[in-house]
């Protein structure tokens, strides 16, 4: 009698599958057993989340390995449907970086189905909207297939059809990437343009530097770049870009004047959102950002307007890292310091949270589980340097909590290693509210100790002391192996003894095959972690599961 009990009356733990399951589940990289998601999932969360920094348990190299895997089913099955995504992805800034889509998008071109590869042809402008696109995708797909005529016109288009003027700017602000430059791919390509037109004359240019002529009037912005190149002192250049604002950019000032001052407050005025934030810290160190000066607060308007935002596709997580680069002071890369303005500071704050999609109100009751376990704090977040996924979990967590009217938040982890208990599991209150500040959010986490992970605690912590949850939310790298209950019947068992249909929502922070989430279960949703997008989701998911 008791070991029949033991096999049906007592519930599996997460190192075992699920009783009667067993054929739906896969163990994850920790050892656990959970439910595979769809290829489509794993697609979306390559797209957002990246693969090239890998995770606590797999290298970048397999686990990229395995998400191109699964982005060429979904190729063989839809492709149209694919490159759409692709589009919608990154069109909507719904990720911190475009290569991956660059990276599928040239998949789509070399291994698709002549639908396929006609729509991942139409779908290059969209995805590769500037000069340095262009050449990592050109890059992706010259490793991936030959350079038969449909590629090659897909790629001269890109040329031929855009704006003179914008085109101009392209090639001259990223002239070259990844050993290829925009001379190659011409060259390559061979795209045609009409005699005499001021395309020609550009793309010849372009393709014989040295001795095409360069009509200041045709050409006026080549003309303006070739003085900016040749200008013998900090003062001429700063010259040159002041009269030629709309024309010039940083990156093609020559590297002797880019520590000038001059030069940089030529450069403040009309320089990029996207690039601005990447240069608080030299305009910073120059002493042209300090505090209560004009440029400040000119520069604090330009990083809180949200139209801006939007329209430059800045996303969160970048303003997250440099935020977190900026407030620090110093240099991940090098020995450079600065003193950081707290105007700057407060500005990247606001920034950060009116980069999401405008946040729809939470009415239901919310119990946000933040993993803090051992694999969070190792796995980096889309690559990003100074950002893990614990920290950036933390950082979502503040962005709900300003959408949830009525919520708890609390970190999980075990004191489980191996088969050895060294402690309690540990649910730690996280002091994150509505009105903390990003560093803040981040902070609460830096400090906790880590351990295994059981994602399971969340709901077993609401039973245990009575809290009525409508949701569960949970930010997670799905890698749960150390609980005595899997996740998915924890909610269950938290349903039948409190008699609140409960949903559980699954933010996944790396791009892994797996989810703690039943896709049996209309309960259960999985999310893409800091996807742009994903808040709002799940306002629609709890608010129609409430109805």
């Amino acid at each position: 009698m008791q070991v029949l009990k033991s096999v049906y009356g007592v519930p599996a733990p997460q190192s075992e599958p699920i009783i009667g399951r067993e054929a739906e589940m896969v163990r994850n990289a920790a050892g656990g057993y959970v439910f595979p998601v769809t290829d489509w999932t794993r697609f979306e969360r390559f797209l957002i989340l990246g693969t090239n920094a890998g995770t606590y348990y797999a290298s970048a190299r397999a686990l990229t390995t395995d998400n191109a895997a699964a982005v060429r089913r979904c190729l063989d099955a839809d492709g149209p449907r694919a490159v759409q995504a692709l589009v919608d992805i990154s069109t909507h800034g719904r990720a911190p970086r475009n290569d991956p889509a660059l990276f599928a998008l040239a998949m789509a071109a070399s291994f698709g189905d002549a639908e396929t590869r006609r729509a991942a042809g139409a779908a290059l402008p969209q995805i590769a909207r500037t000069g340095t696109h262009l050449l990592h995708f050109v890059s992706f797909v010259n490793d991936m297939r030959g350079w038969g005529r449909s590629l090659k016109r897909a790629v001269g288009r890109w040329y031929t059809d855009q704006d003179i003027d914008r085109l101009t700017y392209q090639v001259l602000k990223y002239r070259q990437r990844n050993g290829w430059s925009h001379r190659d791919v011409l060259r390559l390509t061979h795209p045609k343009s009409a005699a005499g037109s001021r395309l020609n004359d550009l793309l010849q240019w372009v393709t014989h530097p040295d001795t095409a002529e360069v009509d200041a009037e045709r050409l006026p912005r080549v003309a303006a770049f070739r003085r900016l190149q040749d200008a013998d002192t900090p003062a001429e250049a700063a010259d040159l870009l002041r009269t030629h604002a709309r024309v010039l950019s940083r990156e093609m000032v020559p590297t002797a004047h880019l520590g000038d001052k001059a030069v940089w407050h030529a450069l403040l005025p009309h320089l990029p959102l996207t690039a601005l934030v990447r240069n608080l810290p030299a305009l910073t160190r120059l002493d042209i950002l300090r505090p209560l000066a004009d440029e400040t607060r000119a520069v604090t308007e330009r990083l809180t307007d949200s139209e801006l935002l939007r329209k430059a596709r800045v996303h969160p997580l970048a303003l997250l890292v440099a935020l977190r680069t900026y407030a620090e002071g110093r240099s991940q890369r090098g020995s450079s310091t600065w003193k950081p303005v707290p105007e700057i500071v407060d500005a990247l704050e606001r920034a950060c949270v009116l980069t999401f999609d405008d946040l729809e109100p939470i009415r239901e009751r919310v119990y946000l589980g933040v993993d803090v376990s051992g694999s969070m704090g190792w796995s980096q977040v889309a690559g990003l340097s100074n950002v893990t996924a614990r920290e950036a979990a933390a950082a979502m967590a503040m962005v709900i909590a300003r959408q949830a009217e009525r919520h708890v938040i609390k970190g999980f982890s075990t004191g489980r290693t191996g088969d050895t208990w060294y402690g309690d599991s540990e649910m730690h209150a996280l002091p994150i509210t509505r009105s903390s500040t990003l560093r803040e959010a981040v902070q609460v986490t830096s400090d906790l100790p880590f351990g295994a992970t059981d994602c399971s605690l969340p709901m077993l912590d609401a039973l245990e002391h009575g809290i009525e949850a409508d949701a569960f939310i949970v930010l997670t790298d799905n890698e749960t192996w150390a609980g005595e209950v899997h996740p998915s019947e924890a909610l269950r068992r938290y349903r039948r003894k409190t008699g609140i249909p409960a949903k559980l929502v699954v933010a996944a922070m790396t791009a892994t095959e797996c989810s703690i989430a039943d896709p049996e279960d209309a309960g259960m949703l999985d999310v893409v972690g800091f996807d742009t997008a994903a808040p709002n989701v799940i306002q629609d998911f709890l608010g129609r599961a409430a109805g």
